[in-house]
């Protein structure tokens, strides 16, 4: 088995003119982990996914995927990344099976392949009799779920996820998370999954704390609620980053 980290980040910085968003983060995922960023609003979360995913280059650092960069090999990251950012990257005046047959031709799918595919995750995500309907005629919380969708048509090894319960009412997140996790388990993807609700995050295997562009704690949550002298990862959230944002 390959246990080599499928995400390898050292010492990366991210400016934006004054502003350091990002300000030394250290960060390491290994297959089919499932990990939790956690940080409140303005921690640098958002940043710190768009560095990973190659849209912005840190101005210091080091940021390996699978053991490569995206500047020396950025198709091959991509094919193995899936992606699901705040903002929306679906058409909304498309249908939902449009938007992933789409989304799975950017990756080379097609066929019987790719439609066995659409319609594996249309009943993992309980959407099998909307496929034809227009994103836009979905709630909030099935065209979140439609992102999600999107980002696993390709399988990827690595999944990063920002933020991805928005929208969601209490029961569909905390679904959301326990399918996210057993997909983990059962299937080997590592999943980054950036929150700033500790319940979404009280079982993954590590979490990182972020806070002003800085981790200021990392580990499992039972090794974080003992570093805090907490009663649990909430008042350890609390306690390591000085926020009360839950």
């Amino acid at each position: 088995m390959n246990d080599a980290p499928v995400l390898n980040l050292k010492g990366v910085v991210k400016r934006y003119g004054a502003v350091t968003a990002l300000d030394g983060v250290d960060l390491e995922i290994g297959p089919g982990q499932f990990v939790g960023l956690l940080g409140p609003n303005g921690a640098g979360k958002s940043t710190l996914f768009q560095v990973i995913a190659g849209l912005f280059a840190p101005d210091a650092g080091d940021v390996q995927l699978f053991g490569t960069t995206h500047r020396a090999n950025g198709p091959a990251i991509r094919r193995r990344l899936g992606v699901v950012f705040q903002e929306r990257s679906v058409d909304l005046d498309m249908s939902i099976r449009a938007n992933l047959r789409f989304h799975g031709r950017l990756f080379g799918i097609g066929g019987a392949a790719l439609d066995a595919r659409i319609d594996a995750l249309a009943v993992q995500f309980g959407a099998a009799s909307l496929l034809a309907r227009p994103v836009r005629n979905l709630s909030g919380g099935q065209q979140r779920k439609v992102e999600i969708a999107r980002a696993l048509i390709n399988e990827p090894d690595l999944l990063i996820m920002d933020e991805p319960s928005a929208g969601l009412d209490t029961p569909s997140r905390r679904a959301l998370v326990a399918d996210m996790r057993a997909l983990s388990q059962s299937q080997g993807r590592a999943i980054l999954w950036a929150t700033h609700l500790v319940d979404e995050v009280d079982e993954a295997d590590a979490v990182v704390m972020l806070r002003q562009g800085q981790v200021v704690a990392a580990g499992t949550p039972a090794e974080l609620i003992r570093q805090a002298g907490a009663e649990d990862l909430t008042d350890a959230y609390s306690r390591l980053t000085g926020s009360a944002d839950q």
